[in-house]
């Protein structure tokens, strides 16, 4: 999944206008496969042993999905906001703080 920031730009949440950012926020989360990630969070377990193909596949993009997710919401928000939000370990537990 490769993200296109020269089409979807978010602009930063300084901590104004929470509703118009979030609506934005959810909806460019929501193009790059990303929300549901936010809104609830995940398990990856381990891969069992031997794993297929596609059970590696998956179990990767499964773990990139959260990585993003949160990646993304640390990119959009402000220095200040950003030093409250660091030390917190999902996607989702982010926007539930936001």
């Amino acid at each position: 999944m490769q993200f296109d920031y020269s089409v979807q730009t978010v602009p930063a949440f300084d901590g104004e206008n929470y509703h118009l950012w979030a609506v934005r926020m959810e909806a460019f989360l929501d193009a790059n496969d990303l929300w549901k990630v936010a809104e609830e969070d995940y398990e990856v377990g381990q891969l069992l042993e031997n794993p297929t193909l596609n059970q590696i596949k998956y179990h990767k993009e499964r773990k990139q999905q959260k990585s993003k997710a949160k990646s993304c919401l640390f990119f959009v928000v402000s220095q200040s906001i950003f030093t409250r939000i660091v030390t917190l370990k999902s996607a989702q537990a982010i926007w539930d703080f936001l």
